[in-house]
């Protein structure tokens, strides 16, 4: 298995270089969502390509009073599952080997997409996670790059710096991977313990409750564009005593107004009750947004969007999303 390890830049050039390359980032602590990660990157690089797992907590991209300190080392459980997801190679480097000269003076700036969400919350961040991203690219050189779907932001300003700076390199989306109760895998669920790992359950529970309204309110559209009298027909019903019915039209001929507003509310209902749990969930925000810039959207959004919860629970803070698709239905 320690032949799985390198520590430094120089014994990262001497691994020779099979087929296509692909890198997997991590800050280590894996777990089955590095591993899907690590098996898809396999699959990817295909049986001739080659397979690099990076393990390094990043100090820049940890805050004031964040858990930098607290973050789980775990190298050699790592090295146990990056070899059994199909890892060719582990680099492992010290904070010295990756800014040998201390904090580097020169980094990537994440701009305004980086100030919002996350962004917002964790000043200098993103500023932190390009930049060591930038650096990994560098040293590791590889054809593609894979990123889970669960650090959606991460993912599109990785994305955009890559296209806006010219990284040869293709960066691959991999869906969430949750645990059987819904909760996103994350190195941070360790620390709740079972009463905080009940609230938490909210966020994934919020964000498919806002999915299912879509669904739902989708349905109603569909209906709506297909009877176009729906209004007149729902007043006439209730002229006849047929309330029901009549309540059933008026919902079809209404489905077709604020879509966005009724997934965030759906969602946000879930996590209002979570918030007079024991102990509660004290929600940092909950945003429907743009997966191109992250800005919310607007009521007549059609496309992808990104619904996501950022929310604390204790100590601990978690963060989840899921990709939404408004207008599928035409």
């Amino acid at each position: 298995m320690t032949d799985l390890l390198l520590h430094t830049a120089q014994e990262l050039h001497k691994l020779p270089r099979t087929g296509r390359r692909a890198v997997v980032m991590t800050m280590g602590a894996l777990h089955e969502g590095h591993a899907t990660l690590i098996r898809t990157a396999r699959e990817e690089a295909g049986p001739e390509g080659q397979v690099v797992v990076t393990v390094f907590v990043n100090p820049l991209q940890f805050g004031a009073g964040e858990d930098l300190d607290r973050y789980p080392r775990t190298l050699d459980a790592d090295l146990a599952i990056a070899e059994e997801a199909g890892a060719d190679a582990v680099f492992a480097p010290a904070v010295d080997e990756v800014y040998p000269g201390g904090d580097p003076q020169v980094r990537i700036s994440a701009g305004p997409m980086g100030e919002r969400l996350e962004g917002a919350t964790r000043p200098g961040h993103f500023d932190g996670m390009l930049t060591v991203v930038a650096k990994l690219l560098h040293l590791t050189r590889p054809d593609l790059a894979l990123f889970g779907q669960k650090d959606a932001q991460q993912l599109a300003l990785i994305r955009r710096m890559v296209t806006d700076l010219n990284f040869p390199v293709e960066v691959v989306g991999v869906p969430t991977v949750r645990e059987e109760d819904g909760l996103a895998l994350s190195s941070r669920n360790r620390y709740l313990s079972a009463a905080e790992r009940h609230t938490a359950l909210a966020l994934s529970r919020a964000l498919f409750a806002g999915r299912d309204r879509l669904a739902a309110q989708a349905a109603l559209r569909a209906r709506a564009e297909a009877s176009p009298a729906s209004d007149e027909r729902a007043t006439a019903l209730a002229r006849l005593g047929e309330i029901r019915a009549s309540a059933d039209a008026h919902a079809v001929s209404a489905a077709g107004a604020g879509l966005p507003d009724a997934v965030r509310a759906a969602a946000l209902h879930i996590l209002d009750e979570a918030g007079r749990h024991e102990p509660p969930l004290v929600l940092d925000y909950l945003a429907l947004v743009d997966p191109l810039d992250f800005t919310e959207t607007g009521q007549d959004f059609t496309g992808q969007a990104v619904l996501a919860v950022a929310a604390k629970v204790g100590s601990t803070r978690l963060i989840d999303n899921i990709p939404l698709e408004f207008g599928a239905h035409s």
